[in-house]
């Protein structure tokens, strides 16, 4: 009978792949360095095989099969977290930890009243987030670090599975007195004649905003080096008078103008449409995941809160 790894050597394994240093991943992993480092050669030894050359590098250094281990053993951790995840599942669904990852154009407005929405309606769920861009999120998602996440479409998900909850309109954000504000509803043609300032490249709002509309990339000009890291900071901007904008409604419920001097308008509905330029809200989590009954079980309660104005 084949001798298989332990999942703890596993664990040792993905850390020191994952962190890049001997030291941060015994940390994570709650050991000593000696200990890390005593599994991982065990475990080689168990494998009869060199994962990691030995050398002068102070990085470790995987070799190609070590790298193909690493890969394996993040299929097979998953698969044995799953087991466990299914039985709890079964035994008390909708309790204990959720590790949800959400995109900076959500996070700040809709969880200020999510969470207490959540705690009350699911007292024993134990939500911890993190906030990060799409496809940082998605990869956190990939390696089990995250379960679920909270984003929008379109985007480049992998094999996760998605499920669209919400629509989120875009408006016109406006410098105030803005001769478009003067309009009951802003035609989207009449902002290719505007500066447009987006959020900088890696958010996916800047690729929402522009397909929703229907606005061609060139409408930021490639020279252009005005881009914002945050909405806060486009509505800033937009204040100055540097340009105008497009906002998701959700960031103008959670209050993302505060009080700056900045006038939104709806934007005309394009010909042929029945609904207004918008992204879609979606929650998203492995596939075949044990939990996903339970990820479908949340979707009212955020959309209700996505909701709520």
């Amino acid at each position: 009978m084949i001798s298989l790894p332990s999942p703890q050597q596993l664990r040792y394994l993905l850390a020191l792949a994952d962190l890049g240093h001997f030291g941060r991943a015994a940390t994570a992993c709650a050991v000593t360095q000696s200990t890390l480092s005593a599994g991982i050669i065990a475990l080689e030894r168990q494998l009869d095989a060199h994962l990691l050359e030995r050398g002068t590098a102070k990085r470790p250094v995987f070799t190609p099969l070590g790298l193909e281990v690493v890969s394996r053993a993040r299929t097979a951790l998953s698969a044995l977290e799953a087991v466990a995840e299914t039985a709890a599942a079964a035994r008390d669904p909708l309790s204990g930890p959720l590790r949800l990852g959400v995109i900076p154009t959500i996070g700040p407005f809709l969880l200020p009243r999510l969470m207490p929405a959540l705690r009350s309606a699911f007292p024993r769920l134990r939500l911890w987030l993190r906030e990060d861009q799409t496809e940082r999120l998605v990869a956190q998602l990939e390696a089990g670090r995250l379960d679920l996440l909270l984003l929008a479409l379109p985007c480049a998900c992998g094999d996760a599975e998605t499920l669209p909850i919400a629509a989120d309109p875009f408006l016109a954000a406006l410098p105030a007195g803005h001769r478009l504000a003067a309009r009951d509803r802003v035609p989207v043609g009449a902002l290719t004649a505007e500066r447009m300032l987006l959020l900088e490249d890696g958010h996916c709002l800047r690729d929402h905003a522009l397909d929703a509309c229907g606005l061609p990339r060139g409408v930021v000009p490639a020279e252009d080096n005005f881009a914002a890291t945050s909405l806060h900071t486009l509505v800033q901007m937009v204040a100055s008078g540097l340009g105008v904008t497009l906002l998701p409604r959700l960031s103008l419920e959670g209050g993302v103008l505060a009080g700056a001097a900045v006038e939104v308008r709806p934007l005309a509905l394009p010909d042929g449409a029945t609904a207004p330029p918008s992204r879609s809200l979606a929650l998203a989590w492995r596939a075949r995941s044990p939990r996903a009954a339970e990820f479908r079980s949340l979707a009212p309660a955020i959309a209700a809160a996505i909701q709520v104005a």
